[in-house]
């Protein structure tokens, strides 16, 4: 069986500090997840119906983090998808390098919090499908 990317993509649960007063969770890099974390940012106010990312990254890796609400991420290697529901703040999904997202289906006042290991590049990104594909593709050959 061939490995994918896609078979690198993975729910990881983060540690919980359950307290009456609330509770905590924390992110540590190259200890939680397997990268140096060089940017964070985060999705809000997604309009109802609305659809985000779309997009595939070249060398990037990145953790998806449901803080509020609820979202569904949506993954393409070329070869197989996978759906992944995120819904808590205590787990977050990893996204390896060469993976097709789609993020769907939020939930009223959700927020997506991402944790990339490298700094924002438009050059690290294949924002066409088909071009992606043909890549994909190449590599393969």
């Amino acid at each position: 069986m061939v490995n994918t990317n896609i078979d690198n993509c993975r729910i990881i649960n983060l540690p919980k500090v359950n307290d009456p007063r609330g509770n905590l969770t924390f992110v540590e890099s190259n200890k939680h997840i397997p990268y140096d974390i060089k940017r964070v940012f985060y999705l809000y106010d997604v309009p109802g119906g609305a659809s985000r990312a779309g997009h595939a990254l070249k060398r990037c890796q990145q953790f998806l983090i449901a803080m509020s609400g609820s979202f569904d991420v949506v993954l393409d290697d070329g070869y197989k998808k996978n759906r992944f529901h995120l819904n808590r703040s205590y787990y977050g999904l990893h996204i390896s390098p060469m993976v097709w997202r789609e993020l769907e289906n939020f939930s009223s006042g959700s927020v997506c919090m991402v944790l990339a290991s490298a700094f924002y590049n438009e050059d690290d990104y294949y924002r066409d499908y088909q071009e992606f594909i043909a890549s994909v593709q190449s590599e393969q050959s």
